[in-house]
């Protein structure tokens, strides 16, 4: 995927800004197609695609310009329907819902708007199934997190997920924030392996969080975990 930083964007009136992000959106959107192609050829089932996927279409003129392309990605979105491949996305570790700065709570959601908006362009439903997952964000600020969640917009509410890390918010404490605003949690084993000090995967509070994050599904068949080392 091709990308542009705001520096070289702003180098440019709006109208080239346009031209260059039209470009852009076209070369990232065969991109997209290529990655579909290259899931259905290896049955790969889920695709995380990339948050900077279409850069800029948060603000002027990116928005007008990605909504051009509407017919192609409800199309996309489509053939990733009939392939049976899942689209989830992961926005940047930036995004704090529980941030005691207000901005940086408003710039979150904006950013978490856009993503849904994108999801909502790919046709996929409003649901966990085409998830935006996010970590926990500013330690100790589970009330104030679960708070901002009620009151995300739906397009949002609906697709969020939480996942644990090994910094701030434990296996347990994003369990409870899940299930206080009914948002499911992503179980990640690596954080909870570095967070608790564990020193492998057969330890049994892997095991007893993973069935405890399935509870959170509206389908258990649903589930997202993350494995890595």
């Amino acid at each position: 995927y091709r990308t542009i930083t705001r520096k070289r964007l702003l180098q440019f009136d709006e109208t080239q800004q346009a031209a260059l992000l039209r470009d852009l959106y076209a070369h990232n959107l065969a991109r997209l197609q290529g990655a579909l192609d290259f899931c259905t050829l290896h049955q790969i089932r889920l695709y995380r695609f990339p948050t900077n996927l279409f850069p800029f279409a948060d603000t002027a003129p990116g928005a007008a310009v990605l909504a051009e392309f509407s017919e192609e990605l409800r199309k996309i979105g489509a053939q990733a329907g009939q392939r049976s491949i899942r689209l989830v996305v992961h926005p940047e570790q930036f995004i704090v819902l529980s941030s005691e700065s207000p901005q940086v709570v408003a710039n979150s959601v904006m950013i978490l708007e856009s993503q849904a908006w994108l999801m909502d362009l790919l046709g996929q439903p409003r649901s966990p199934w085409a998830l935006l997952e996010i970590h926990g964000g500013k330690r100790g600020r589970s009330a104030e997190l679960a708070a901002v969640i009620r009151a995300l917009p739906d397009a949002v509410r609906l697709r969020l997920g939480l996942e644990n890390d090994e910094y701030a918010y434990s296996a347990g404490d994003i369990l409870a924030v899940c299930q206080a605003t009914g948002v499911p949690m992503i179980f990640d084993a690596h954080h909870h392996l570095l967070k608790e000090k564990l020193t492998s995967y057969d330890d049994p509070s892997v095991a007893a969080m993973v069935q405890a994050a399935r509870a959170t599904w509206p389908d258990p068949s649903w589930q997202l975990v993350h494995l890595s080392n």
